[in-house]
């Protein structure tokens, strides 16, 4: 066997420069997941295998390729198991710390992003999360794919509290976010939408667990473990915000939280949308009419023979407008957006709601029969801690306000509430792929396109 001092002396110098900057990218990394949290430095037992891997070999991690010529099976099983394992390690801290893949499921963001859009999500914008379950099957996000049998893809344990690496900045007002959809601690199986939540709302709670015919079996998620949505930040931390006829306002605060500047109205963008009737002579709109002013096929109904709905942007409301063959353009009534949040305790709806005030890490607030039901989720489902009446609340982790712009077609946090930071995953930076599911085909002109704001 030969010494150290002769495998030192047989490395050669780029095996000295490779390991130097595999070495140099380690110890960079782990400064970034400890920081903060020194004790992760512990991780730097590992840089002598690193640095072994390129140099003196001691670990002989490529002894399977002696079999090339004698044991071909076996060296051609090794080599799969091999490219695979790197493959998976790979992929799984890739998703973990850097980017994501994520796919618009819905219109709730139309027109900046679009159903089919496929979207390269940054985690370290935000600032990466520490995984809180840490054994997982890459790239799914709770449940194993039906050809793998179904069933869970994590294990409940180990469970790591919650951590968030250094990013480059938090969320703001305006940004598109991806983040762990908050009422989904608690899922039916057999239907997830609407959440369990607003299905107890209207059933009972009794009726869910006793058909589990209609509803399936209830199960909990962790945090990271539950599905992932994208919505548009419109509140952040220390802000009171409130809805009149569909305009969001918001004012900022001081260090006391009592004290507050004037309402502002938030930045009217382009692409929002609202839900309206359309009354006609009884002209049929053909597919081309609709493609051509921008209604996709899903958001689109005929009710009888003179009435459609479907949702329009301004900019689409004055263009149908000038059709000879449309009557009456209508609102549709507020009343159909349904019970908002906090479930059977307001009188808000969707397009009038609030005053209502979003909690920042520190902030001490005296908990009165006006607003116990508003941060009694925060502190039963995210922080765990007691919250009375007449008593001081501290809150330990800041919390957002996420909408969609298709305001009628979206279930947002006028339905569900805040989003604490430990939710958030990560900035959608551009589109890398768009298809268009009415026609079946690739949307070139969207590729690339930036989906930041």
């Amino acid at each position: 066997m030969k010494s150290f001092k002769d495998r030192i002396a047989e490395v050669e110098r780029g095996g000295w420069i490779r390991a130097g900057i595999w070495s140099a990218l380690y110890i960079a990394f782990v400064v970034w997941v400890a920081w903060g949290d020194w004790k992760s430095l512990g991780w730097l037992v590992l840089l002598p295998i690193i640095v072994d891997a390129f140099t003196t070999k001691y670990i002989n991690y490529n002894w399977w390729r002696k079999y090339k010529d004698t044991k071909p099976g076996l060296y051609t099983l090794c080599s799969w198991i091999d490219a695979i394992v790197f493959a998976l390690v790979a992929v799984y801290f890739i998703n973990l710390y850097i980017f994501q893949n994520y796919q618009i499921p819905s219109s709730s963001l139309e027109k900046s992003l679009r159903v089919g859009d496929f979207l390269y999500v940054s985690k370290m914008a935000y600032g990466a999360r520490v995984p809180q379950t840490p054994l997982s099957m890459p790239l799914v996000q709770h449940t194993m794919p039906e050809w793998l049998g179904g069933g869970k893809s994590y294990l409940d344990k180990p469970h790591w509290s919650y951590k968030r690496l250094a990013g480059w900045t938090s969320p703001q007002k305006g940004d598109i976010v991806v983040f762990n959809f908050p009422a989904g601690d608690t899922v039916c199986l057999n239907m997830q939408n609407p959440d369990y939540y607003t299905l107890k709302h209207y059933y009972g709670e009794h009726v869910i667990k006793a058909r589990k015919d209609v509803f399936g079996e209830i199960v909990t998620r962790p945090v990271d473990r539950r599905e992932n949505y994208v919505k548009r930040c419109v509140g952040t931390p220390g802000d009171s915000l409130r809805i009149a006829d569909n305009i969001v306002y918001t004012k900022g605060q001081s260090d006391k939280v009592q004290s507050t500047k004037d309402w502002q109205r938030e930045p009217e963008r382009e692409g929002v949308q609202l839900n309206y009737l359309v009354f006609t002579d009884g002209h049929v709109f053909g597919a081309k009419y609709f493609e051509k002013l921008g209604v996709s096929v899903a958001d689109r109904m005929q009710i009888d023979a003179t009435t459609w709905h479907f949702p329009l942007t301004k900019a689409m409301k004055e263009e149908l407008s000038k059709n000879p063959h449309v009557l009456a353009i209508e609102l549709e009534a507020e009343e159909r957006g349904g019970a908002v949040y906090p479930l059977g305790h307001n009188t808000w709806t969707r397009d009038n709601y609030g005053p209502i005030y979003i909690p920042r890490k520190g902030d001490r607030i005296l908990i009165t029969e006006e607003n116990y039901w508003i941060y009694k989720r925060i502190a039963d489902a995210y922080e765990f801690k007691p919250i009375a009446i007449g008593e001081e609340y501290e809150f330990e982790m800041d919390y957002y306000w996420m909408m969609g712009d298709n305001r009628h077609n979206s279930a947002d946090s006028r339905y569900w509430g805040f989003v604490p930071e430990d939710h958030v995953v990560g900035r959608p930076v551009f589109i890398w792929l768009s298809v268009d599911k009415d026609k079946h085909g690739i949307r070139w002109e969207r590729i690339g396109r930036g989906a930041k704001r």
